[in-house]
């Protein structure tokens, strides 16, 4: 009878220490929970953006003026018969470069 109390008290204390220490402990879930956190608040912005993103590519399907105002933004162009003016800083452009740039459209 004492040999299986003392096996019984055994186990038991193997299966507290998993409890508390060992993976699938509550540290190690507490741990899984916050990762799980910050992981739920990384796909609501990917969420968000892929949103974004589908409502732009929808308006540039649809909107010829979408299409023109991305084309002045990413890719710097002009319509015929604009002046595109080129304002730089006199310390960053050295001292030989004008300050100023004038480009007119054929």
């Amino acid at each position: 009878m004492r040999w299986l109390l003392i096996v019984l008290l055994i186990l038991l204390l193997g299966l507290q220490t998993r409890l508390w220490v060992g993976e699938g402990s509550l540290a190690h879930k507490t741990e899984l929970d916050k990762q799980l956190e910050n992981q739920q608040r990384v796909n609501l912005q990917l969420r968000e953006r892929n949103a974004f993103i589908a409502k732009e590519v929808e308006s540039l399907k649809t909107n010829l003026d979408s299409i023109e105002a991305k084309a002045r933004k990413d890719l710097g162009m002009i319509k015929d018969g604009e002046v595109f003016y080129l304002v730089t800083d006199q310390e960053i452009a050295g001292p030989k470069q004008s300050s100023t740039k004038e480009v007119t459209s054929p």
